[in-house]
């Protein structure tokens, strides 16, 4: 089984998409920010086509859809089941549409399990996560940050101690990078390493703001930046089981 990961689709059908042609038009189209996306929903579906076999496994770190309510992301769920492979992912800051997990994950198609304060497991490989936040000490961090940031260390921690004694090996996924934009040590990278975890998958940095992401091996843990837009859409091997 290889392992993939790409983050932030950032999918916005009006209606359930028909390949090869996407005759189900965005509401929000991606191109309208940064002309680089234009087409990207197809770019992905094709790419992921062409990389990704039913057996493998593929991360998901959040900013799936611009939906604000979970029926209006239908339509991007649809999408997300006529891709093979199974994929895990974990909330993004933008997926609104997700909020009460039991309903949400009843609206999943089977090969798309999501993860909040738990793992996924296949086989002794555990998959935990959570959407993370800003870290202390970036420049954008705030005091009101700090109960956000808290939170989420609790709900990563309550996911790694779902698959602790039962895994042989940890990987964690999450929305934001899991430090500041200077790379500090964080409550995140703590975490990581009382849990044994190897590798960290994360999104949410686009365009230049690529430039701060964290070195590939830093803390003894390897660390995958999996935007779209980064990986030129294209999902990338992270390893194997």
């Amino acid at each position: 089984m290889n392992i993939y990961a790409i983050s932030d689709l950032h999918l916005s059908f009006r209606s359930n998409p028909d390949p090869p042609f996407w005759t189900a038009g965005e509401y929000k189209p991606m191109s309208e920010i940064d002309p680089s996306w234009s087409g990207h929903a197809r770019r992905i579906y094709e790419n992921w086509l062409a990389t990704v076999r039913p057996g493998d496994l593929v991360l998901l770190p959040g900013d799936i859809s611009w939906a604000m309510k979970l029926d209006e992301a239908l339509p991007d769920i649809c999408y997300l089941s006529l891709l093979p492979g199974n994929i895990v992912a974990v909330q993004g800051n933008h997926d609104y549409w997700w909020q009460a997990i039991s309903r949400v994950r009843g609206k999943m198609p089977p090969n798309v399990r999501l993860i909040q304060n738990d793992c996924v497991f296949f086989g002794r490989l555990a998959i935990c996560g959570s959407r993370g936040w800003l870290c202390p000490g970036g420049t954008f961090f705030e005091e009101k940050d700090m109960k956000i940031y808290q939170r989420e260390l609790i709900r990563l921690e309550n996911s790694l101690k779902s698959a602790a004694g039962r895994a042989d090996r940890i990987i964690a996924i999450m929305h934001f990078m899991p430090t500041n934009e200077k790379n500090e040590y964080s409550g995140f990278i703590d975490l990581f390493k009382k849990y044994g975890v190897d590798t960290v998958v994360y999104g949410h940095l686009h365009a230049r703001a690529c430039r701060y992401r964290l070195p590939d091996c830093c803390w003894g843990i390897r660390f995958q930046l999996a935007s779209a837009d980064y990986l030129d859409f294209t999902p990338v091997l992270v390893g194997s089981e």
